[in-house]
């Protein structure tokens, strides 16, 4: 059988053919063909020519010097040599080839091409051989390294470049795809097509903020003609893509703020008043200042839709009951959703007291709330006598009917899904949506914040009550198990009690770590009843087995209760004073950090305890001693983005960014970030939609798939 033939015309032959020779398929570039093209889809979502000119290089290696063997040190990440051929030999499936310079011998060693490479490195030639270095029995070597020939001027003559390193997988390089095949096709594409690429900024805003044109800043972040031209041409790249990213998003912002009809509410009333005068403690600066810009929003006629972070112990349900109370005296309904009934819970019960000197009736609406209970709660929404309701998703079902709500307030948001929130919109008074203040618990980098709910106002209570004690945070392992029991019974016996907290719930086979099962078993037979209780919280158990057990520890009952991260978000028992997470090297620092605030409340001296494995990465050990070195949740969130990346922000709601970075980093990039956006922002200001010719190329570039993103923040 004849194999089938295909042809691939000539890149002079596309040239002539087509229009617009980024739409080329990348098929069609000389050496892809249909299975490369279908590996480059699949494994980088590279479809065309266009796409692979933006595809960059995520690191870059200087080849631009020569190293002696006997100067490779062993953390060397890349090193080039330029060294004889003294013998090479085929040992089954290795060829091992020994080569020499004037300072030492190395090894170099193949396992795939073994009969070509073993035909071309004749003893006595000479060759550049670049790679990383491995250390095998007192001695390096390296395995495929790339094979290039000497300058034609020997050493002398050797200039050298920097070489952009790309994003690969398995199935790329076995495909064929490797980082040398890459820097080739992407030299072809630049070739082809580079004057079909248009420029995305305006003229004045290249003049205003010093930028290089579009086509030089590709060229040269591909193939750099040297160190300065890579720093323009990334600084280019990285500055546009979060410019647009921020315009698109400050866009929505402003027309939603145009059209978006709120309900005004112009007043504080009667009932915040009282609520007010009747605190027993003086709002911090932050809290005033945050209720201020809410009341801002509530009375300027259009929808609210507002952001507000604050780190635990912050104050921000206090912010979240006097503006409930703004929508009270202004004749409305306010909702507080929770997203489970243990938090729900709490809140009634800390908010309740608040309410006290205002009148107001308050009402607790969950999924365990019995019938006979239900239907005056449903009675009291619809015929407005209940001004304020604290509930789960309890709150969005069909039965559930409103007199006027006029704010929704949503606590940890992510946790909701977003059919969920669209359910209370709906609930608004006379179809109006209402306002919509959303709060976390969960310190957002401020690049991040920028990002994920960039069009959304945010505020931030970034000022702590004072009088709150410090935690003192402690790291120990496995060895110091004792010290820590003998502590815990310590504090037991003064009267207070402790949180223990595991990663797992049931043994896994893959992952060697402490789990709850296993946990809990030890902690009964330490703290055997009598005198000690000791209770249990995870995930697996019916909601009435954690209330039951919940409660037992808040109201003193159990000295020690044992839990998964199911206690991460919203409990409150102020007598605790002991958080022990096991396992610690296992969760990001803003877990960390949520957990160690679940004590401090009370006014006791609070101490979190971070248990290690025997083995901890350098990585872990640097993230755990900082948790000990500061209480700053932003601080911790700055941290473990720059550690971790972005990632998953909250959870798997919302798992990376819904614009995919080719270039930036939210991490790195802060400072470029802001200024993006702080310049998005001057654009707009004097053409809102942007339909002035000078932004037309902003426009264009706006209308293109990837920005078209509705409820961006999933919270409209």
């Amino acid at each position: 059988m004849v194999d089938k033939v295909v042809f691939y015309p000539p890149s002079s032959y596309l040239r002539t053919m087509i229009r617009n020779k980024l739409d080329t398929e990348v098929q069609f570039l000389p050496g892809v063909g249909p299975k490369r093209a279908s590996l480059l889809k699949s494994e980088l979502g590279v479809s065309t020519v266009g796409d692979l000119l933006h595809t960059f290089p995520f690191r870059y290696i200087d080849r631009s010097s020569i190293q002696p063997i006997s100067g490779i040190q062993s953390a060397s990440a890349y090193v080039q040599i330029l060294a004889q051929v003294v013998s090479s030999q085929v040992n089954g499936k290795k060829l091992s080839v020994m080569v020499k310079d004037q300072s030492g011998v190395m090894e170099l060693v193949f396992f795939r091409g073994i009969k070509y490479t073993y035909d071309r490195l004749k003893p006595g030639s000479v060759f550049l051989f670049f790679g990383k270095p491995n250390q095998f029995n007192g001695r390096f070597n390296m395995v495929h390294p790339e094979v290039d020939n000497p300058p034609s001027g020997g050493v002398s003559g050797f200039s050298g470049v920097l070489t952009g390193v790309y994003n690969s997988t398995d199935r790329l390089r076995n495909g064929g795809v490797t980082g040398k095949v890459m820097n080739r096709l992407i030299a072809e594409a630049i070739d082809l097509a580079i004057g079909d690429v248009e420029e995305t900024l305006p003229e004045y805003i290249l003049r205003e903020k010093g930028l290089v044109p579009l086509k030089y800043a590709i060229r040269n972040v591909h193939f750099p003609s040297d160190q300065n031209a890579l720093e323009k041409a990334r600084y280019r790249l990285k500055w546009e893509e979060l410019f647009l990213l921020q315009l698109s998003l400050l866009k929505q912002k402003y027309v939603r703020s145009r059209s978006a009809v709120g309900i005004p509410m112009p007043k504080v009333g009667v009932a915040f008043n009282a609520c007010y005068n009747a605190l027993p403690y003086e709002l911090t600066g932050a809290q005033k200042r945050v209720i201020k810009e809410i009341r801002s929003d509530m009375m300027s006629g259009h929808q609210m839709n507002r952001l507000l972070q604050g780190d635990v112990g912050s104050g921000k349900t206090m912010v979240a009951v006097l503006s409930a109370l703004i929508a009270v005296g202004n004749g409305f309904q306010a909702c507080i959703m929770a997203p489970t009934e243990v938090l729900a819970q709490q809140h009634f019960a800390n908010i309740y007291k608040y309410l006290a000197p205002t009148g107001v009736r308050c009402e607790l609406l969950i999924g365990s709330t019995g019938k006979a209970a239900r239907r005056p709660i449903l009675e009291g929404l619809a015929d407005g006598s209940v001004g304020i309701i604290i509930g789960t998703h309890a709150l969005i079902e069909d039965t559930v009917i409103f007199s006027n709500l006029g704010l929704a307030i949503i606590d940890e948001q992510h946790r909701f899904g977003v059919d969920q929130r669209a359910r209370l919109w709906a609930k608004g008074a006379g179809g109006v949506p209402p306002h919509v203040l959303v709060m976390t618990a969960t310190p957002i980098p401020r690049t991040l914040a920028m990002t994920f709910y960039g069009d959304l106002d945010v505020s931030v209570i970034d000022e702590m009550p004072p009088g709150r004690k410090p935690i003192q945070t402690m790291l120990i392992g496995e060895g110091k198990r004792p010290q820590l029991y003998n502590f815990m019974k310590k504090e037991i016996a003064a009267g207070r009690q402790v949180f223990v907290v595991y990663p797992l719930i049931f043994e896994s086979e893959k992952v060697d770590y402490q789990n709850l099962e296993a946990g809990y078993e030890d902690i009964v037979s330490r703290f055997p009843f009598p005198p000690y209780k000791v209770a249990i919280v995870h995930g697996q158990q019916t909601s009435e087995e954690k209330q039951f057990n919940m409660d037992a520890f808040a109201a003193g009952r159990a000295n020690i209760l044992v839990s998964t991260t199911v206690i991460e978000v919203g409990v409150d028992v102020p007598n605790a004073s002991v958080m022990v997470i096991e396992s610690a090297e296992r969760f990001g620092l803003a877990q960390l950090h949520q957990l160690r605030g679940r004590v401090g409340r009370g006014c006791e001296k609070s101490y979190c305890v971070l248990m290690h494995g025997n083995k901890v990465s350098k990585e872990s050990r640097k993230r755990l001693e900082l948790m000990c070195a500061t209480e700053n949740g932003f601080d911790l969130a700055e941290e473990d983005m720059k550690m971790r990346g972005p990632g998953d922000l909250e959870g798997t709601q919302q798992s990376g960014l819904p614009i995919e970075l080719s270039i930036a980093s939210l991490a790195h990039d802060g400072a470029l970030l802001a200024d993006a956006r702080s310049y998005a922002e001057h654009v707009l200001v004097h053409d809102q939609t942007l339909e002035l010719p000078v932004n037309e190329p902003l426009a264009r570039e706006l209308r293109k798939d990837k920005y078209n993103i509705k409820d961006y923040s999933k919270i409209s």
